[in-house]
């Protein structure tokens, strides 16, 4: 009865229970999530003080359409996200996914600029709906069958150093790529046609690839000197994930727009586009709009996660741990010659399997047998990159390091295994 979309899935693992760090299957095995259902539970699953903000806004009023009621939660939370948002991101519109606070993004710069183009990035992910669509360029399969997609978008390489012509050379991998980027405005479309560049400061499905901090800052350079804006896509970034708010604080940089969504309501819907008020207030009424957008009870569920990884210094445990968590697949690494690459941000972190003694040749088969090795000892990851050789590690914030521990020894085994 579902569509393949879902069914084919992996590893459609039946489950019963969910509480922080664990997932309790319908077979009576506990499971560690180690992928916080994809970056959304960043305080864990079903943690109290979300459950009680939730039911507590369910009593009073479970929906609203903004702008035709207005709500608490929704002005509660939108006076709380500028206090941890880089620079002067002041104006909000909520909608319910990532992918909608992409498409919002890319409306409210064409829009305000009254220019056609988007540059985004190879190896980027922004999400399904068309819009979304038209800017991922992380696998072909993405795209295939649903063709024509938005005209007068164009991509360019993404600073990728392991896979760099210079892995060991941050500076000229980050030239080789916004060389390409500079070629593109010279010679296919003119800076004064470009209404924005999108990027992940961490690319997610791509690969998890860290790029070198002088990436983003030389992107946010050309995009001012150019009149370009910059839009940060932090959906699975954000909320603490790198141990800062947003990579964006963590690379220093601060875009004019940013689409967050995911971790921000730990498991209801709810997604935004961010952007100064002057910015965001030359977006021309009825141009967008939503019906369930900025939902009193994600909203509510939103302020509460807010608070959660504030009072409970989930930022500092998700850097201390991410360190922890990364140091450890390091010395698996070091073990296992199937892993060619170990890397990471805060409690964003991934292996990438190659196939041994050859040039970072990807090793899919082998992340495949891994992943199901891990399940089958109760470890739940998932995999990402081109050819899904990429295994992403990414649990709740508060994970401890007995729990890492646990999940490293599960790996190591497996790795053994494989």
């Amino acid at each position: 009865m579902l569509a393949p979309i879902f069914s084919q899935d992996w590893p459609n693992l039946p489950v019963v229970k969910a509480q922080g760090l664990y997932l309790y299957g319908l077979d009576g095995k506990r499971y560690m999530d180690f992928m916080a259902a994809f970056g959304v539970v960043n305080v864990g699953h079903n943690h109290p003080r979300v459950v009680t903000a939730a039911r507590e806004q369910m009593e009073r009023q479970i929906h609203g359409a903004v702008g035709v009621t207005l709500h608490e939660s929704v002005l509660r939370l939108a006076y709380m996200l500028p206090e941890i948002l880089p620079g002067n991101l002041d104006m909000f519109f909520f909608g319910n996914s990532g992918s909608e606070a992409v498409e919002g993004a890319i409306k409210l710069a064409r829009n305000v600029t009254r220019r056609p183009g988007i540059i985004a990035f190879m190896g980027a992910f922004h999400g399904r709906t068309y819009g979304a669509a038209s800017l991922t360029a992380s696998k072909a399969i993405y795209r295939t069958g649903l063709d024509p997609f938005l005209p007068s978008i164009y991509h360019v390489p993404y600073a990728d150093p392991y896979h760099s012509s210079h892995p060991d050379n941050p500076t000229l991998c980050v030239e080789e790529s916004l060389a390409e980027l500079q070629i593109l405005l010279k010679r296919i479309i003119a800076p004064s046609q470009v209404a924005a560049v999108i990027v992940e400061p961490i690319q997610g499905e791509g690969g998890y690839i860290v790029p070198p901090k002088e990436f983003l800052k030389r992107l946010r350079e050309i995009c001012t000197s150019n009149g370009l804006l910059l839009i940060f896509d932090e959906v699975q970034s954000g909320f603490g994930r790198t141990g800062e708010w947003f990579a964006a604080q963590a690379f220093d940089i601060t875009p004019d727009v940013m689409a967050i969504a995911k971790g921000i309501a730990s498991g209801f819907p709810l997604g935004a586009v961010c952007a100064r008020s002057e910015l965001m207030s030359r977006w021309e009424p009825t141009v967008h709009g939503t019906t369930f957008g900025g939902n009193p009870v994600s909203c509510a569920a939103a302020v509460a996660t807010i608070d959660t990884i504030r009072d409970e210094g989930l930022l500092q445990n998700a850097k201390k741990s991410g360190e922890y968590l990364l140091s450890r697949l390091k010395e698996l690494k070091a073990k296992h010659k199937m892993i060619g690459d170990a890397r990471g941000l805060g409690l964003m972190t991934a292996i990438e399997f190659i196939v041994p003694g050859t040039d970072r040749e990807p090793n899919s088969a082998a992340a495949k047998k891994f992943l199901n090795e891990c399940l089958s000892k109760g470890l739940l990851m998932y995999p990402c990159g081109l050819y899904g050789h990429v295994v992403r590690l990414a649990p709740p914030l508060n994970v401890t390091r007995q729990q890492i521990d646990e999940a490293m020894s599960i790996a190591d085994q497996s790795l053994s295994v494989v």
